[in-house]
Formats: C-alpha cells, structure tokens, sequence
C-alpha cells in the first residue's frame, strides 16, 4: 500500500502545484498587464479615434482661438466660429482610423487623451493645410 500511496500524493501534488502554478500565473500576469497600463497613465493604443479640430490658414487667426479656449470657451463654439473646415459641425471630423489623416496631424491626435468640449484638452500642429487645434474626444 505505501507505493499506491506515495503514486497518489505525486500525482495530487504534481496537478494541485500545476493548477496553482496556472492560476497564479494567469490570473497575476492578466491584473498586472491591466494595473500596468493604468500606472503608467498611457492610453492603450487606439485604432481609431473621434477628433475635432479647428482649422485656420494664418496663425494670428489659430491664436485668437487658442486664447478663446483659454478663457473657458467651449471647443465647438470656438471651431464655429474661427475654423475655415467643418465648422457648421463644431470642428467634427468623425472616427477617423490610423492611416487615414496627415501625418503630422494624426501623430499629434493619437498622443492626446480624450476630453470633452466643454474643458478641451488639446494640441496645435502645422499641416499643408494650415494651422489646426486638435481635440479627441474617443478612442477605439
């Protein structure tokens, strides 16, 4: 009887430390890539984003705006009234994904966090196009 014994306890011991092994390694690894991503602060990379922006050919006219924002004008009336693309549609561009806009731009847009309209968070970057304030409102 003592072998069957000790063929048992291997066996129990060898599966429990395997399925303990398993548990806390999956389970470990999941939370900490998950905590991970939320320490450092950083968005997970995005495939698509909801951007508005303000577009303006002189940069006098882009910093009439910025100081607009900086009062604590909301980002659509501000983009209603000063950008020279889309502003009937508060500067809204949609869900544009990777690939689909200028470089500069895009690069400029995928680094910003979302925020809203009312307390815009937002960037500024020269294209061909002109001057443009950026603000992302989602991300995908």
């Amino acid at each position: 009887m003592p072998p069957k014994n000790n063929k048992g306890s291997q066996k129990d011991s060898g599966k429990a430390s395997a399925a303990s092994d398993s548990k806390n390694t999956g389970k470990g690894k999941g939370k900490a890539g998950k905590d991970d991503k939320k320490d450092d602060g950083k968005s997970k990379p995005a495939t698509a984003i909801n951007a508005r922006h303000i577009l303006c050919e002189k940069h006098s006219k882009k910093e009439e705006a910025v100081t607009k924002l900086k009062e604590g004008a909301k980002f659509d009336d501000v983009a209603r009234e000063f950008s020279e693309d889309k502003a009937r549609q508060g500067g809204s561009l949609g869900w544009k994904t990777r690939g689909s806009l200028d470089a500069a731009f895009e690069k400029a847009a995928y680094e910003l966090e979302p925020s809203t309209t009312a307390n815009p968070k937002y960037v500024e970057v020269k294209t061909g196009h002109g001057y443009h304030i950026i603000m992302v409102e989602g991300r995908r």
